[in-house]
């Protein structure tokens, strides 16, 4: 009868369960909420040229850095890493040195130079990231 608990005691005991539980998930879901979509970016679409200095494959999104002619370094954010590959992009297909071309939606932070691509062209070879987003004049 001593490890009988009550009611009570039963109900405070889940209820710390949970709270040490929402301690581990809840900052998760903020991460992902906070990274993922498009609110950050801007509605326009713009077009990056530039030489690839560095190279990202993998979670949360590959990244490209690319150097451009006038305005510096850019961060380029691709899709998640499944999507970047179905679009035929993968670690083998670009190398730090390549000439990259980028379309995508720039950051709303006109001070930061990051942008999530739509659709990437290395060495000739075009690969639609988003094809539902890509915008065509």
């Amino acid at each position: 009868m001593g490890s009988q608990r009550t009611a009570g005691q039963f109900a405070r005991a889940i209820v710390a369960r949970l709270f040490v539980a929402s301690m581990f998930v809840l900052p998760v879901l903020a991460g992902a909420a906070a990274h993922h979509g498009w609110s950050w970016a801007d509605a326009d679409q713009i077009e990056l040229k530039g030489t690839i200095r560095d190279i990202y494959i993998g979670p949360p999104h590959p990244t490209l850095d690319i150097e451009t002619a006038s305005d510096g370094v850019w961060r380029v954010e691709l899709g998640n890493p499944r999507q970047t590959e179905r679009a035929g992009f993968v670690e083998s297909s670009a190398k730090v040195g390549d000439e990259i071309v980028a379309i995508g939606n720039r950051s709303q932070d006109a001070g930061e130079k990051r942008m999530k691509a739509v659709r990437i062209t290395v060495g000739g070879k075009t690969y639609d990231i988003y094809p539902e987003r890509i915008r065509t004049n």
